[in-house]
């Protein structure tokens, strides 16, 4: 069957779209960005689209032609810089409904989420729930489905955050340590999407996907730990209201592009956990955790990734700390500072050539932290910093054994500057 996969490029549905490759399909993948995708899976048919702007039946004619299946993977935790959950989760999806009964499409296959537990009213689960009903509501044949937390080889979100609390050395830091989580494999999730296109599912069919395994979020870090190959460590609760920082400056990055996993709809539902009223009917199989980790035995990348991934927001808001304060604190004194290139020029060149690169280092770290930008400056730093070691190496090379390290310390930012390159793509 010719089959349209929504958020293709995502942890879901790039596992949906290799295990319906492998049953034979037909595939069409849609997404943001499928430009990697499209090399790692060149046997899918990609098509770039942004959900948040097709919010009219039109908006699907060209893509739903000849479409006999629809597959909805795609969503996005909270507002920000690149999601707009009300156009994404609502609009578009009534948009599609419409155009896909109109198109003939046989089956539309929704991967959805519990949406009445804690944070039920949040944008997320309140659009998510919206979409639901309309489906349900639109005469086209449907199955949804709810996974619980799900977990994988590959490591996005609430997955990844998992394990870089693992690594924490010697105590690991938790919130809501003690509430509940069912978790399922993301093979069991492509599986039971499998099942639902075979027909064997009926029509109609509301389906939460979770292992009959029950966790806390402690007890699942920790068996994250181990399989990690990290001996045990102590948990330390940390009461929510400690935490609220760290969920407030993780709204902040999320209104400039950067998805953090700490954001406050995820602390919300987190609160209650994450579990499901019901078991899955039979015929759909759901590994336990331990048995979806030991599947995958992890390597030293998972360690470094995990160890990475929280300090990933660290290196980015060091280094805009670094240029931010490298542009603004010789602006306190900038006759003196200036004086340095007197030698070598004028003093309203001089002037003019300090006043230049201040700007250009607060505008750099500025940058840096604006998700859309962030690559582009951090060229931009390496650049700067190789022109800055070049021209006083050439004008006065004795700055290199200057008692400060004026030179030397610029080696350590490029360093941590490549590191931040290394590590800033998402998926």
């Amino acid at each position: 069957m010719n089959i349209l996969i929504l958020g293709a490029t995502g942890f879901i549905g790039s596992a949906v779209a290799a295990r319906l490759l492998e049953d034979g399909h037909v595939i069409t993948g849609l997404g943001r960005n499928p430009d990697r995708a499209r090399l790692r899976q060149p046997d899918i048919r990609w098509i770039s689209a942004n959900l948040a702007k097709m919010t009219v039946a039109a908006d699907w004619t060209s893509v739903l032609e000849g479409q006999q299946i629809v597959v909805n993977s795609a969503g996005a935790l909270q507002d920000g810089l690149f999601d707009d959950l009300a156009a994404t989760q609502k609009s578009a999806m009534i948009a599609l409904q419409a155009a896909a009964r109109m198109a003939g499409v046989k089956l539309i296959v929704q991967i959805s989420a519990r949406t009445d537990g804690a944070g039920r009213d949040q944008p997320f689960l309140a659009t998510k729930r919206a979409a639901d009903l309309a489906l349900a509501a639109s005469g086209i044949p449907y199955v949804i489905l709810r996974p619980a937390l799900v977990l994988g080889r590959n490591a996005h979100g609430g997955t990844a955050l998992l394990r870089s609390l693992a690594t924490f050395p010697l105590f690991l830091p938790l919130i809501h340590a003690d509430s509940p989580v069912e978790t399922v494999a993301v093979e069991d999730v492509a599986a039971a999407v499998s099942v639902a296109i075979s027909g064997t599912l009926p029509s109609g069919s509301d389906i939460e996907l979770a292992t009959e395994e029950r966790h806390t979020l402690a007890s699942l870090v920790k068996l994250h730990r181990a399989w990690l190959g990290l001996p045990d460590a102590p948990v330390i609760s940390i009461p929510p209201d400690l935490a609220r920082p760290v969920t407030w400056l993780a709204d902040m990055a999320g209104h400039v592009g950067w998805r953090s996993p700490l954001r406050s709809t995820a602390m919300t539902v987190m609160s209650e956990g994450i579990s499901i009223d019901r078991a899955p009917p039979s015929g759909l199989t759901t590994l336990s955790a331990a048995a979806t980790l030991s599947a995958n035995p992890s390597g030293v990348q998972d360690l470094w990734f995990a160890r990475l991934y929280l300090l990933k927001p660290l290196v980015i808001a060091g280094l805009s700390a670094f240029w931010l304060l490298s542009g603004l604190i010789p602006l306190l004194a900038l006759g003196k500072t200036s004086a340095h290139f007197l030698p070598f020029m004028p003093e309203a060149a001089a002037t003019t050539l300090t006043l230049a690169t201040c700007l250009i280092d607060a505008a750099l770290g500025t940058a840096v932290l604006v998700r859309p930008l962030a690559k582009r400056a951090l060229l931009g730093m390496l650049a700067v910093s190789v022109a800055y070691l070049t021209g006083a190496s050439l004008l006065e090379p004795a700055l290199w054994l200057d008692p400060l390290g004026v030179l030397v310390k610029v080696l350590p930012s490029i360093l941590l500057t490549l590191t931040a390159l290394a590590t800033l793509d998402e998926r």
